[in-house]
């Protein structure tokens, strides 16, 4: 069977890092899951634009249905932008939103296959497969970028930052106010910053294994 341009070299790098490193150690699995916290409150050390972009950059690399990356991102920081979305927030969400260094609207692309031409080249029916049914396109938008914002929080959990994701909020009135015009629609919201400690609570029940996996 013949390989496809740049093959080899992608499976030389996947038998390289296997070779290199096999499993997450104890720490790096308590800083992106076990032991990490919501946080509802933060410092006032500030975050800075590289390290988002690096979480952006990070998340990125994360699979999706062929390729399809509709996750977007955007970053509330200004007090006019501030101004903006605070109101369209549920009363709980208002203050501590107010308050966060940054606040991303995690958002997804409903066109996301415009760019199907450029990051799925193997397919050149690609684009249009969902250009002409809405309702897969929407469908697969909101799957996978929901999928991609998952990555995003690890990510940046991995960049040392800590995150306050919500829901309860007006989405409608987000889209007004932030994509306007676009095809572009948020799906929930994340509070970035260095967390508070002081607003740490104790953590919350988990289901358990058997309670997850559904046998039969």
């Amino acid at each position: 069977m013949s390989l496809l341009p740049g093959q080899t070299e992608a499976i030389a790098a996947v038998d390289a890092l296997r070779a290199r490193i096999g499993t997450a150690d104890a720490d790096t699995l308590a800083l992106l899951l076990t032991e990490a916290r919501t946080h509802s409150a933060f410092t006032d050390q500030p975050v800075s634009d590289a390290l988002l972009h690096q979480a952006v950059a990070m998340a990125a690399m994360g699979p999706t249905s062929m390729n399809c990356q509709p996750l977007r991102i955007r970053f509330v920081r200004s007090a006019a932008d501030k101004a903006r979305l605070v109101p369209l927030l549920a009363p709980g969400n208002q203050a501590k939103t107010a308050a966060a260094p940054v606040t991303a609207i995690v958002a997804y692309d409903a066109a996301f296959y415009e760019q199907m031409p450029k990051v799925f080249p193997i397919n050149a029916g690609a684009r249009d497969m969902f250009a002409g049914n809405p309702a897969l396109a929407q469908s697969t938008a909101f799957r996978n970028g929901s999928l991609q914002a998952a990555y995003f929080l690890i990510a940046l959990r991995a960049a040392g930052l800590d995150c306050g994701p919500m829901s309860g909020f007006d989405p409608a009135g987000v889209d007004a106010a932030f994509f306007a015009g676009s095809t572009v629609r948020t799906n929930f919201l994340i509070n970035i910053g260095y967390g508070d400690t002081a607003g740490v609570f104790p953590r919350l029940p988990r289901l358990s294994v058997a309670e997850m996996v559904l046998e039969g």
